[in-house]
């Protein structure tokens, strides 16, 4: 709608995560490296941070990253029973899921080594994995951490989730699963400077190298954001589409407090501590 107005090819805000706007903050160049070190040596990780913070950016751009020596399996929605999540496994090495649950290992297994064998590790990206329904799939996915050999591991998991999940796995019910971990990294959010760099990187990818917002605009949209991607975007967005409403070129810090204002990110809500 504002696009044109302000000279933008593509919605710099889109909620969509894309990774042509992934920012790189010093967190998520860390944790990029450290999901790929850990694909690298076959490792458990845990990917963790507040809503909208990059976490599924992130593991897009590790999917991107890896070539044909990885066979990639996402799940987007692990709200699954233990034979659901293992029939969506099974699916993605074209296995018939229609076995018992021992020879659906043993299949998987199976499967697991021949690609081995070919140099071709299997990654098995969860997102959401607060999500996850009970313990007893939680075991099922330990149970996969068993396909080893005497050298290492023969596939890497990666569990991407909100800090809930960080609380969970740290229940002594979860000992097995969490003492399997082997990197675990926490995205905080972004300090002011980075909300800035953001900002202005998102409307770069977007077409547009000028400045949009106001110094104290920018100010405003750091204060009330509190450093979380999901609350810069709702705010800058917002602000976008009042400031092509009233036919501004540049958006003033006023404009940014009334949208704050109508998003209720004044207050609690806004997700600061």
């Amino acid at each position: 709608m504002y696009e044109f107005y302000f000279g933008l090819k593509h919605r710099p805000f889109s909620k969509t995560p894309d990774p042509r706007f992934l920012f790189y903050s010093r967190m998520h160049e860390e944790a990029l490296a450290r999901l790929q070190y850990g694909v690298e040596e076959k490792e458990i990780i845990l990917l963790t941070g507040q809503v909208v913070c990059g976490k599924t950016t992130l593991s897009r751009a590790l999917m991107d990253s890896l070539d044909e020596r990885y066979r990639v399996i996402s799940i987007l929605n692990p709200r699954l029973t233990p034979s659901q999540f293992l029939r969506i496994i099974a699916k993605s090495f074209e296995i018939d899921s229609n076995h018992y649950k021992d020879d659906l290992l043993e299949a998987l297994y199976e499967k697991v080594y021949e690609d081995h064998a070919k140099g071709v590790t299997p990654v098995i990206i969860i997102d959401e994995a607060q999500l996850i329904p009970d313990r007893a799939t939680f075991e099922e996915i330990r149970l996969l951490t068993n396909f080893q050999l005497d050298e290492g591991n023969l596939l890497s998991l990666v569990l991407i989730g909100q800090p809930d999940l960080r609380v969970r796995l740290d229940r002594k019910a979860y000992l097995p699963l969490r003492q399997r971990i082997g990197l675990r990294y926490h995205i905080n959010p972004l300090s002011n400077e980075e909300v800035k760099e953001y900002i202005t990187y998102r409307l770069k990818v977007a077409g547009k190298t000028e400045p949009l917002f106001s110094e104290e605009a920018l100010a405003a949209i750091c204060k009330f954001s509190c450093g979380i991607p999901r609350n810069i975007n709702n705010i800058a967005s917002n602000s976008l589409l009042e400031g092509f409403g009233m036919e501004l070129q540049m958006i003033p810090k006023e404009v940014v407090y009334d949208v704050v204002q109508e998003l209720g990110l004044n207050g609690v809500n806004n997700g600061c501590s």
